[in-house]
């Protein structure tokens, strides 16, 4: 059998090549997001950058931390404290210390271009990165800065939302940030809260002087790196990479998986008379089955060792265009790790193996007979195991939509849902695809069968008669075009929904938000309020609150800080289950329907933004919605949190136009932007973010290159089956033309048979959605990502249609007679 199987490697190449660059492509991706997992499970050590030359860096609470029956449970908080007066007093007994801020700068105006995320600081604390001035001097007055870059010259002078300052002294670029350096004094008139200073003083003294006050932290040596901000921006980077590259991950196994077993199934299939004359020379059924084993064996042995080495290579170019297109940091690059190789070949021996054990039992149980048979009839598509999968698949698709419909509608609108959940769909209907195939596509083909001339009833009983063959060339149209239109339809469903609910909560004519982190004072609201035409005014601030769920779950969520509740109720419609808004005071809290306890009147125990524990009452509860209803609080809970967004609503009668143009006159001095509804609404509807973006376009290029693979390699399998079709029209009296526009025909039909069941299955799985929403109370309308579908229809079309055609023209090269009498 050995000798025979490696005959039939060498000699039918062609039916192995496609399940071979398949399985050498999946292992190589396996190990590409393998290796570009295992690089980003933890951030490497930074060296400290911003402290550098700082002694001890004394930071503030930034962490609320709960004890829980199972351990600790800790969130950062949205608004961390400042390191308490007592222990400051305290601090400045051991030595000199040096208080921190940091504040963003606003360019309105100035010399040439400038960057667009200048961040100001003391003067005191450029000495700790260190900074040192290499032209000029150092600001002595409130209006003199200097900057790091070189991208402002001493004497230059800047028009700043500050106000106008003068550069006088640069220093050079650290490559961490943009900075703009102020008098000690002016950027404690800008920033006046402080969250972390440097003392210089004994590390041990320190931390005694510190002992009784909860939260503050220590930072000497590498840990100065946490009062930089690179620290957080590093774990959010990890996340998201982690969640990019292993869905890329998953569905690179779950699309090689099907692509290699379709193959293998559809070459046996072709290979029946090859295994009757096997049986006729004495093989039994056994051997027949270990021949084809030893096949599968030898190329998935051969193609996962080959996809390793592609992997290698591969890994370093994921890496370097991740890092390029923003969606890593800087750091990130591919490290020597030797597991993901291990998993990558074993997963991919694994993959070729499970695919071809079922047709290998298909092929032990070829007769004799097939041997002796000059015309065949194409047995039936759908086995006894292929109906139980595709069942079985099909009922577990439903049972677990049904079940999450009824315990919590909100998981299925999460990433790591609606991207998995498809999977079991759609892997359903690719195994009870030929099923529908032949009715499908006599509907189909109903109307060009009618046409004068026979082309469009050739084409109709030829796709129809070859009910494998068009199943097996359906079957990757219709997991690319499923998977874009889940995936991509999910994304855009969410956000349609997300786009609903702001249209349906924002009651106010115009918007007037806050142009950086400082936001509006109390004068800037006054002034707002002062407008003539101005009905209402209803300023909030962005903060959070916390609560333990289960007693064991500390969740956050993000809260609005309104000042007046009934001017909240007059300029926002809150989709409300239960109570009033009105009800809401300084000891009660909105909650929305996701958190544990969310009864009106009930009593909850929180943490705000601060960390403050409270417990305070449930004025009201609103629909669970998207998941972006959040909480409402009043401004007396958010303490510290500045004013970012004021809605105004405009009296009965007044002149909208004169009442934008005095808003904008009255927040020009602090900074805002003034926006009417439609402009709100507009500017910030919601969208995918670049992460999500480019993991989405990463698993359905995925796709799309195996659908290819499975294309190309299908039809020129295929091309060997048609030979004598193909010269039986010929003999005919076709011309070559004739019958390959036929065959460019029948291949597209086959596609878009395809294409439309794909359609089918992404309509169910966002059917799914649009019923979570509704009982999430978003009435909104799935979306389907039509361009990218086009797209993809398109690019299968045109791989078909030209691998069909030119394995035709190929075998036309030969005399119709010679072809007839070819066997296979």
């Amino acid at each position: 059998m050995l000798i025979v199987t490696l005959h039939t490697l060498r000699t039918r190449w062609v039916t192995f090549a496609g399940s071979f660059v398949a399985l050498c492509l999946g292992v190589a991706l396996l190990a590409v997001t393998g290796l570009a997992l295992a690089s980003s499970s933890a951030a490497p050590d930074r060296a400290p950058e911003r402290f550098a030359a700082a002694p001890v860096v004394v930071r503030g609470q930034d962490t609320l931390r709960v004890s829980t029956p199972v351990g600790d449970r800790t969130e950062k908080l949205a608004r961390p404290r400042a390191v308490p007066a007592g222990t400051v007093s305290e601090l400045r007994r051991l030595g000199r210390i040096v208080e921190d801020r940091s504040f963003p700068v606003r360019v309105a105006s100035g010399p040439g271009d400038w960057p667009g995320d200048l961040v100001g600081h003391p003067w005191s604390t450029a000495a700790f990165a260190p900074y040192e001035i290499d032209a000029g001097r150092a600001p002595h007055a409130a209006g003199e800065v200097v900057v790091s870059g070189g991208w402002a010259a001493p004497g230059e002078r800047l028009r700043t939302r500050q106000g106008v300052v003068e550069v006088v002294g640069t220093v050079a670029d650290r490559g961490f940030e943009n900075a703009v350096f102020y008098t000690d004094a002016q950027a404690a008139r800008l920033s006046p809260a402080s969250l972390q200073l440097v003392v210089d003083a004994d590390p041990a003294a320190v931390r005694d002087a510190v002992r009784g006050s909860a939260g503050v932290r220590v930072l000497t040596g590498d840990d100065r790196r946490y009062a930089d901000p690179g620290s957080e921006q590093d774990s959010e980077a990890l996340t998201a990479m982690n969640s990019l590259f292993g869905t890329a991950g998953g569905v690179t196994a779950f699309v090689s998986v099907f692509v290699v077993a379709s193959t293998f199934a559809f070459a046996v299939a072709q290979r029946r008379r090859e295994f009757g004359l096997l049986r006729t020379a004495g093989a039994t059924p056994g051997q027949v089955r270990r021949t084809v084993l030893a096949e599968g064996l030898a190329v998935g042995v051969l193609a996962s060792a080959a996809g390793c080495v592609l992997g290698s290579y591969g890994a370093p170019h994921l890496a370097a265009w991740v890092v390029d297109e923003g969606l890593a940091p800087d750091w990130f690059t591919i490290g020597d790790h030797t597991w993901p190789y291990h998993l990558a070949f074993w997963t991919g021996l694994l993959v070729a193996l499970g695919g071809v054990v079922a047709a290998s039992w298909r092929a032990g149980r070829t007769a004799l007979t097939q041997a002796l048979r000059e015309a065949s009839v194409e047995p039936r598509a759908m086995t006894r195991g292929r109906w139980l999968c595709g069942v079985a698949l099909l009922l577990t698709a439903l049972v677990t939509l049904a079940v999450a419909l009824a315990d919590d509608p909100g998981d299925l609108l999460h990433r790591k849902t609606y991207v998995s959940r498809p999977m079991l769909l759609i892997s359903a209907a690719a195994l009870l695809a030929p099923v529908v195939v032949r009715p499908l596509t006599r509907l189909l083909t109903w109307l060009p069968a009618r046409l004068p001339g026979a082309a469009g009833m050739l084409v109709r009983e030829s796709a129809a008669a070859g009910t494998r063959r068009t199943a097996a060339v359906a079957a990757p149209v219709l997991v690319t075009v499923a998977l874009a239109g889940s995936l991509l339809g999910a994304t855009a469903t969410l956000n349609e929904a997300g786009a609903t609910e702001a249209r349906e909560r924002t009651a106010a004519e115009f918007v007037v938000t806050a142009t950086d982190e400082s936001g509006f004072d109390a004068a800037a609201v006054n002034r707002l309020r002062a407008v003539p035409g101005v009905a209402t005014v209803s300023p909030a601030s962005s903060t959070a609150v916390y609560v333990l769920e289960e007693g064991v779950a500390l969740v956050g969520s993000d809260a609005r800080a309104v000042a007046d509740p009934a001017a909240l109720a007059a300029t926002t419609r809150l989709p409300l289950a239960a109570g009033k808004v009105t009800d809401l005071d300084d000891g009660s809290v909105i909650v929305n329907e996701e958190w544990e306890r969310h009864s009106v009147g009930e009593r909850v125990r929180v943490w705000l933004g601060d960390g403050t524990e409270k417990t305070l009452r449930i004025a009201a509860v609103m629909t669970t919605g998207t998941g972006d209803n959040g909480v409402y609080v009043t401004s007396a809970n958010a303490p510290g949190a500045p004013v970012d967004r004021v809605d105004v609503a405009v009296a009965a009668g007044a002149d909208a136009s004169a009442v934008a143009e005095a808003l904008r006159g009255a927040v020009g001095p602090a900074g805002g932007q003034v926006s009417d509804r439609d402009a709100w609404l507009t500017s910030t509807r919601p969208g995918t973010n670049t992460t999500t973006r480019a993991g989405l376009f990463l698993v359905l290029g995925i796709a799309l290159l195996y659908s290819g693979i499975s294309l190309v390699n299908t039809m020129v399998m295929a091309a060997s089956d048609r030979v004598r079709d193909l010269a039986v029209l010929r003999l005919a009296g076709a011309t070559g033309w004739q019958v390959l526009r036929l065959i460019g025909a029948e291949s597209l039909t086959v596609v878009v048979v395809g294409a439309v069941l794909g359609l089918v299955v992404a309509v169910l799985n966002l059917a799914g959605m649009w019923a979570a929403l509704r009982l999430l109370s978003v009435p909104s309308a799935p979306v389907l990502p039509w361009p990218a579908l086009a797209g993809v229809v398109g690019t299968c079309a045109v791989l078909t249609v030209f691998a069909s055609v030119l394995s035709a023209a190929m075998a036309l090269r030969y005399r119709a007679v010679a072809l007839a009498g070819a066997r296979d």
